[in-house]
């Protein structure tokens, strides 16, 4: 069964490789793995500051605070996608990574959706890590133009009715479908990028959102 993950990066503070992953309990969380040893971690990712913590016992002489900082900056932006889970040769055995903190796609299926993947591909630099300046930019000239959005603005409707609406009807364009996500997919959607990264996925637009409706 595949999970939903970053590609995995290699650490050079301690022999391990590392990425980001959904949680099964919810969030994002961090899975280093060492290349020395037959050892695993996995940390939590809070989603408001960004600040980690063990997710069970870790052994901090095999996994240190400069190990999962480098591994969270190096995950930082990546997108997450259905991969398998890496096998690490560890003394010439094969170890595969995989323990029940690790949400299984069947279970969080918002990153096979064509609208996740048309703002993966469009958004998403040189490196792979997706450009939130370009995505908000993007977004907050869809929604200046919209009438819809102006209506809503003129309404003083709820700030997140507006982003959802938004992202719903921005990333539909994107991926050409005719078909809308529903709400409560769209709020999904946003959940899974903001993951991605340890701030909003759309925090100059909700910036935006908030200023128009101040205005009015």
């Amino acid at each position: 069964m595949n999970i939903i993950r970053t590609p995995a990066v290699e650490l050079s503070t301690i022999p391990a490789v590392a990425y980001k992953l959904k949680l099964a309990s919810g969030g994002a969380g961090l899975k280093l793995l060492r290349l020395d040893q037959n050892l695993s971690a996995t940390f939590t990712i809070d989603r408001r500051g960004g600040a980690t913590a063990p997710y069970g016992t870790v052994d901090k002489a095999f996994f240190p605070d400069s190990a999962v900082e480098e591994a969270k900056d190096l995950t930082e932006g990546l997108p997450y996608s259905s991969r398998g889970k890496i096998k690490v040769a560890v003394f010439d055995q094969a170890k595969e990574a995989d323990d029940v903190t690790e949400a299984e796609v069947d279970a969080i299926d918002l990153v096979d959706s064509e609208e996740y993947a048309a703002i993966v591909g469009r958004y998403s630099d040189e490196k792979g890590k997706i450009n939130y300046r370009l995505l908000n930019k993007d977004f907050i000239q869809f929604a200046a133009k919209s009438k819809l959005v102006a209506d809503l603005i003129a309404q003083q409707a709820l700030e997140d009715d507006i982003l959802v609406h938004i992202v719903k009807n921005r990333a539909g364009f994107l991926a050409n479908k005719k078909d809308s996500l529903s709400d409560a997919e769209t709020l999904a959607l946003i959940e899974t990028l903001d993951e991605i990264d340890t701030h909003s996925a759309f925090k100059e637009l909700k910036n935006y959102i908030r200023h128009s409706l101040v205005r009015k």
